[in-house]
């Protein structure tokens, strides 16, 4: 089998079971070349934490956006003592979506690792932050939406308003790289317009937009109404088969401490395994610090996402360079920054 993953498979060898049950589940799409490619990991939840187990309980500090229904799995991981097994002691520092201050921790040492989206932080490391991304934890979260009798395809948004709720966010960042590659330039073909988020329904019904792009739950609540359709997903085309979100810690860490960086990477990966085959509770157990939602919506939101893929050592980079590429076509990242040297330089295989 090729070599795109250096995880142990004594320790991964079960983990197909997971992939195998996510992909019959709506929006998981696993394509046939990618999983050719890939070494599953194997049942995490059975092996428990193996050779990444630390010697001694280690106090670490998360930084997560406890909101996020994607990060559901890693917010209450510890009720399947996914952290306290690899001996972790988790405190979880809240930054929301400011992405800049999120890293900034993780940098200069009020955090060990942090968990965001590759598409908001991708621009950020380009500006030299000393974080490391360690890996790919899932799919999926993000929805482009339009009225029924609005555009239905990417190609018929051409001169059309986009509205979203942050014109640096990840969907914004990822529906242009797809608008780009489906013949439609996203910087003078269309005209992105910021809302709050609660108000993208408004807008959209007046005809102030045409399509509105945004993240989970609201936007997968907005599917179930009538009257809406989905134009696409970040699990469409060649991302069905990419991670969305990733684990990064600070550059010291894997430096000094490269046991207990992947002692969190590998705990997180188990978290995100164990939401794969038990959506319903993740759903339960999120639910008090979720808010407007229920256990039943965030199982099902769960179940569009790909939380029984995942991504680490050569496979990790080939998925950010493929981010980094298609940020650089749409002039995000630097006209001079090659995509591969990039990827390469920002990701570290701690588990080896």
């Amino acid at each position: 089998m090729p070599n795109n993953y250096l995880v142990s498979r004594r320790h991964f060898l079960g983990y197909s079971a997971a992939a195998a049950m996510a992909a019959t589940l709506p929006g998981r799409v696993f394509a046939d070349d990618h999983m050719a490619g890939m070494q599953m990991p194997g049942d995490l939840l059975q092996e428990g934490p193996g050779k990444w187990a630390l010697a001694k309980p280690t106090h670490v500090r998360l930084a997560v956006n406890l909101n996020a229904i994607c990060l559901a799995p890693v917010v209450v991981a510890d009720q399947h003592n996914f952290f306290k097994a690899h001996n972790l002691e988790v405190e979880f520092v809240n930054f929301g979506n400011s992405t800049e201050l999120l890293l900034e921790s993780i940098a200069t040492g009020k955090a060990e690792a942090a968990i965001g989206m590759a598409l908001r932080w991708l621009k950020a490391l380009e500006q030299g932050f000393d974080v490391k991304l360690t890996a790919g934890t899932h799919g999926g979260c993000m929805r482009l939406l339009a009225r029924d009798g609005g555009p239905t395809t990417l190609e018929q948004l051409k001169g059309k308003t986009i509205g979203v709720t942050d014109m640096a966010g990840a969907d914004k960042n990822f529906f242009s790289l797809m608008l780009k590659k489906h013949g439609v330039d996203p910087n003078t073909d269309v005209d992105w317009r910021v809302f709050p988020q609660d108000l993208l329904p408004m807008v959209l019904e007046k005809g102030e937009i045409q399509a509105a792009s945004g993240s989970d739950p609201v936007m997968w609540r907005l599917t179930q109404k009538p009257g809406y359709r989905e134009i696409g997903t970040n699990l469409m085309d060649e991302y069905a088969k990419l991670s969305c979100c990733v684990v990064g810690t600070r550059g010291s860490l894997i430096r000094e401490q490269p046991e207990v960086a992947a002692a969190i990477t590998h705990a997180i990966l188990q978290a995100h395994a164990y939401a794969a085959k038990h959506p319903e509770a993740i759903g339960s157990e999120f639910n008090g610090q979720a808010l407007n939602t229920t256990p039943q919506e965030i199982a099902s939101v769960l179940k569009t996402h790909t939380h029984g893929h995942y991504s680490v050592g050569n496979a990790f980079v080939n998925e950010i360079d493929v981010y980094a590429r298609d940020l650089k076509a749409i002039n995000v990242l630097r006209p001079e920054t090659d995509p591969l040297l990039f990827a390469k330089g920002i990701t570290s295989n701690v588990l080896v």
